[in-house]
């Protein structure tokens, strides 16, 4: 005899158990949406991009729309505490941007100028000598100016996931670990109904968030979306034990190469965007010709490195949810409007869960956002020709 599959049911099923698809959930229960159910292939929550995240949170962007949403986040960040029970380890230790050209310059000062409209006032422009007061243990050649912003800083991911899934446990959201969806079945109109599982499950929705982070795509062909949403290795250095640098250095970036550092529990973090690999696309692999790089890099940045030496055992490698424009990809999909989209962050996806989240809430429960227009964000603009245009250096 068959065994009938196991069905379960709900007014909304996040797939994706990652902090963003965890702050969805939980914004949806606090806006009382019915039943939420997130599913994850993982064993629990966080074992994705998440768990692989540095941890870094600014509000200085060159667009309107990210500068919005890093101060939504902000205020959410502020209140954490006090909703989940749960430090989300917000520290404003401030992002020094360093510019080693003119035009490097001219595109932190055309970005403050824009950070200041949206009310970011404590953004400022640095000329050389005040980035070395700001961090006097850069090396003091060939540097133009700079931008530093107080509250940006660091963030621990794995505090915020925790806070969002135990609020949202709390107020009834169910998490099912190790399912991975293999379908969906949808109505002659195109709405999704049932979502298939590779165990044989059957979950009924009412609506599904697509919150898959860097395996978006996928599961959005289920419904025969094209989500241009890829996966992109960024690679991560941690040097031995380190007292050469204060635990308080603002997190430093230089923007002609993007190679940037910060101090966590003691030791150094490195940074080093290089090109996406050949190969498999999800692989999370780190290489050591990148790591022997990097360390020859690091004190021709900072003096006071030379000689510190790279732990390889403990440098890793995650992946970012890239979309065409770098931007991330908010609402109901082209032809499938109970199937919500919330991907393609960037490599910003961890600071933006709060703000995304509370605004995904709101499409769902009110049809539209209240809290920020995120027009610029609809899944449609892809398709339409209209990408969000900004500096490719912030």
């Amino acid at each position: 005899m068959i065994e009938p599959p196991f069905v379960e049911r709900a007014d909304v099923v996040v797939i994706g158990a990652g902090v963003i698809g965890a702050s969805v959930a939980y914004h949806l229960a606090r806006r009382r949406a019915g039943s939420i159910l997130v599913v994850d292939r993982e064993a629990s929550p966080g074992l994705g991009s998440t768990g692989r995240a540095t941890g870094g949170y600014r509000a200085q962007y060159s667009t309107e729309i990210n500068i919005r949403l890093s101060l939504v986040a902000r205020e959410a960040l502020r209140r954490f505490s006090d909703e989940t029970g749960v430090d989300p380890g917000y520290r404003p230790v401030g992002y020094l941007w360093i510019a080693t050209t003119s035009e490097e310059f001219d595109d932190l000062a055309r970005a403050n100028a824009l950070q200041k409209t949206c009310g970011l006032d404590e953004a400022i422009l640095l000329n050389s000598k005040e980035v070395h007061e700001k961090n006097p243990f850069v090396h003091r050649r060939t540097i133009v100016g700079g931008a530093f912003c107080q509250t940006d800083g660091f963030i621990r991911p794995l505090d915020i996931l925790r806070g969002y899934v135990e609020a949202a446990k709390r107020l009834g959201v169910k998490f099912l670990p190790d399912v991975t969806i293999a379908g969906f079945d949808r109505s002659v109109d195109g709405k999704i109904h049932t979502l298939l599982a590779h165990d044989g499950r059957v979950i009924q929705a009412n609506a599904v968030v697509d919150a898959g982070g860097a395996w978006a795509q996928s599961i959005a062909k289920f419904a025969d979306v094209d989500l241009p949403v890829v996966p992109l290795r960024r690679q991560v250095a941690l040097t031995e034990p380190c007292n050469r640098l204060p635990d308080d250095m603002p997190l430093t970036i230089f923007m002609n190469d993007g190679f940037h550092l910060r101090v966590r529990d003691g030791r150094v973090m490195l940074l080093w965007p290089t090109p996406g690999r050949t190969g498999d696309p999800f692989c999370t692999d780190v290489d050591p010709d990148w790591l022997e790089r990097i360390a020859e890099i690091a004190p021709e940045r900072i003096p006071c490195l030379a000689g510190v030496r790279i732990d390889s055992a403990r440098s890793w490698a995650g992946l970012y949810e890239m979309s065409p424009d770098k931007h991330a990809i908010l609402g109901p999909a082209p032809g499938c409007q109970n199937l919500y989209l919330v991907n393609g962050s960037s490599g910003h996806g961890v600071m933006h869960a709060p703000a995304l989240g509370k605004l995904l809430a709101e499409m769902i429960v009110d049809g539209k956002t209240s809290t920020l227009d995120t027009s610029a964000l609809r899944p449609s603009r892809f398709v339409e020709g209209d990408l969000i245009e900004a500096s490719d250096r912030l």
